[in-house]
Parts: C-alpha cells; sequence; structure tokens
C-alpha cells in the first residue's frame, strides 16, 4: 500500500512540474517591455500637413485618418532623418520589438512593415503616444484590436520620442521600398 502510495504521489509531481515550467515559459514568450526610459533630447516638430493619402481600402474617419491624441500636425521630409531614425532604433528596440517586428510577421501585436504607407505619420504617432483612447475612438485602431485581440501596452512614449519612432519606421520602410 505504501509503495503504491509513492507511485501514485510520483506520477502526479512530473506533470505539474512540466505544466509549471511551461506556464512560466507562456508568461515570458507574451509579456512586452514598460520599461520607462526618460530621455533629455529634444527634436523640432515641424507643424505643417502632410500630403499623404490615405490607403484607399481604408476609409479616414472624420480626423482624416489622423488618429486620436495630441498629434494634430507632422511634417516628414522626402528624405529620412538619419540621426531621428537612430533615436527611433534606439527606443523601438527598448519599447516595442517585443511584440512588434519590422517585417510584417505577427508577434503579439502586428508587423510594421509598411506602416508609414498605409498610415499618416499623424496616426502613427498618436497611435504610439494614447493607445487605450485609439483602440476606444479610431476606427482604424478598433479594427486593429479586434484582429490582433491584443491592447498595445502604453509604453509611456512622448511626442518627440513618437516622432524619432516615426522616422525609424519610415527609415524601415524606405529600405524595403
Amino acid at each position: 500500500m505504501k509503495k503504491q502510495l509513492i507511485q501514485f504521489i510520483n506520477r502526479i509531481k512530473t506533470p505539474l512540474k512540466v505544466n509549471a515550467v511551461a506556464l512560466v515559459c507562456a508568461a515570458l514568450l507574451f509579456s512586452c517591455s514598460s520599461e520607462k526610459k526618460e530621455t533629455k533630447e529634444e527634436y523640432n516638430i515641424k507643424e505643417e500637413t502632410t500630403t499623404e493619402a490615405p490607403v484607399a481600402a481604408e476609409a479616414p474617419a472624420a480626423d482624416e485618418g489622423k488618429g486620436v491624441g495630441p498629434v494634430k500636425s507632422v511634417e516628414v521630409g522626402a528624405e529620412v532623418d538619419q540621426a531621428l531614425a537612430a533615436t527611433g532604433k534606439s527606443l523601438f528596440e527598448g519599447k516595442c520589438s517585443a511584440c512588434h517586428q519590422l517585417s510584417d510577421q505577427k508577434v503579439v501585436g502586428p508587423g510594421l512593415a509598411g506602416v508609414t504607407e498605409r498610415r499618416k505619420p499623424e496616426w502613427i504617432m498618436n497611435m504610439v503616444i494614447n493607445p487605450e483612447e485609439m483602440t476606444k475612438q479610431d476606427p482604424t485602431a478598433k479594427k486593429l484590436l479586434a484582429e490582433h485581440l491584443t491592447q498595445m501596452t502604453n509604453q509611456n512614449v512622448n511626442e518627440q520620442d513618437a516622432r524619432a519612432l516615426l522616422e525609424y519606421l519610415r527609415q524601415n520602410d524606405k529600405s524595403k521600398g
């Protein structure tokens, strides 16, 4: 009887250990960095409108496809600002890469290849700065939330850092185009 009890306990221990390891691995796989990094650098954001047209398949909202948030107008030059893109790369690696790839591959969130061609600069910056309000009020962000089933984590990104991230995404899209 005692031998049978010991065998029974040993059979239960092994699956419990495997389940615990699997649970820890799953938690690590799906967690996104929410580390807050502050920078003291400042960037000039030009207050002009862009002439980029929205993608025909997605009708712009009343905000003309600019999203919901503090960014109403952003001017991007024809050429990528390499210094700003380098800052954006560092920010992307620290705040975004756990959930997004620069390809079209989905991780937790959507792949970001071509995002600067599909979305207006203001929309991208507002999504980075204000993800909760965007998924509540912006039609395109609502569709993305429904498709990917995961709310983008607010990484506490300010406008200057969002502009640097935008420039890095532009650099990525131009290098593939």
